[in-house]
């Protein structure tokens, strides 16, 4: 999904202007990845294992605790200590949610504007509500909606989520747009029959492809949802 750096790729002049624009949270709203570098290389010292490359370890933050924890141990999701170190990985970065968590840059201004502009705001996340709160706390963000994977009965790629959010606002699921870093974020928006944005400055994997997800829009920085709001 090529596009010039100050240009979004967008359809968005043919999609009605949002009325809410609801934010995946890890690699999308948040630069989080920084958190797990010394999570993920602090369990593996403790064990006797070199430490990973930062890149390696971001390309898998959106993926959550369980490519974490395969991540940090070299082992897959059937293996029989799975369990076991997935719960160690969790309670280990209990200690470190949001000691290195930044909104990515761009992100206050945008925010304040859609404020003035009237627009109303959310995250929709896969993150679980118990490192959720704690994350948005230490960094000061008070967001009108948070939805997160235990509040729904069904996980993104679902539509659970987002509609629940749109729900809380009062809003109708095509009067939101949905901003995300994976292609479970787009099937969740289109899940949900809400219009879909890419952040291709998220923790995108080296062997993903983001224009096979078939965004509706896509954006090289955060400021540059603002544009695609002038051509709405």
């Amino acid at each position: 999904m090529s596009q010039a750096a100050d240009s979004p790729n967008t359809e968005a002049a043919s999609a009605p202007g949002p009325r809410a624009i609801l934010f995946d949270l890890d690699g999308t709203l948040l630069d989080s990845a920084p958190d797990f570098y010394e999570v993920v290389n602090s369990l593996r010292r403790q064990d006797g294992l070199s430490e990973l490359p930062t890149a390696q370890i971001r390309e898998q933050v959106s993926n959550g605790g369980a490519a974490l924890t395969c991540l940090t141990w070299n082992i897959q999701r059937d293996d029989p200590v799975f369990d076991k170190l997935r719960v160690r990985f969790l309670d280990h970065y209990r200690h470190y949610v949001g000691s290195a968590s930044r909104l990515f840059p761009g992100f206050t201004a945008v925010l304040a504007e859609l404020e003035l502009l009237g627009i109303q705001w959310g995250i929709v996340t896969n993150k679980p509500r118990r490192f959720t709160e704690p994350l948005l706390a230490k960094l000061g963000i008070n967001a009108p909606v948070v939805i997160c994977a235990d509040d729904v009965p069904n996980a993104k790629p679902a539509p659970d989520a987002l509609l629940l959010a749109a729900s809380k606002l009062d809003l109708e699921p095509q009067q939101c747009w949905y901003v995300g870093d994976h292609i479970r974020d787009i099937d969740a928006a289109r899940n949900a029959s809400m219009f879909s944005i890419a952040a291709l400055f998220g923790y995108i994997e080296s062997s993903d492809d983001p224009a096979s997800w078939n965004a509706d829009a896509s954006i090289q920085r955060p400021d540059q949802l603002l544009t695609l709001l002038q051509q709405a």
